[in-house]
């Protein structure tokens, strides 16, 4: 458990490091906020989920974090969309936003899944 956490250290620093230097080549200099996270801890798990588990699980997994993606991606346009409506209360929208996400995120594991889980 620690070493695979320590691998996941490693690997995922090394990935950041890499978008950070190519980030530092190209303009505009936010791809290494914007490409540098995510993508990293992304990579680093589908490279040990792969490893250790084999292609099939990995690619399982990388569905599922496509999926994830797109349900915050309709969560982020939600919350654009609320925050552009003046009347509305922050509550409200961040509720709606959650809600957006929810059903986007349980539709998705639906479809991969199906209702009974991972078989």
């Amino acid at each position: 458990m620690l070493g695979e956490l320590a691998i996941r250290f490693a690997l995922g620093g090394a990935i950041v490091t890499a978008f950070a230097l190519v980030a530092e080549v190209f303009a505009p200099k936010t791809f290494a906020g914007m490409f540098g996270a995510a993508p990293s801890v992304a990579l680093a798990s589908l490279a040990l989920a792969h490893a250790r588990h084999g292609g099939d699980y990995a690619a399982f997994e990388a569905r599922s974090m496509l999926l994830g993606a797109l349900a915050f991606g309709l969560y982020s346009a939600a919350c654009v969309a609320a925050a552009r409506q003046p009347r509305l209360p922050v509550w409200l929208g961040a509720a709606a936003a959650w809600a957006a996400w929810f059903a986007v995120a349980l539709g998705a594991r639906i479809a991969l899944l199906g209702l009974g889980g991972m078989s």
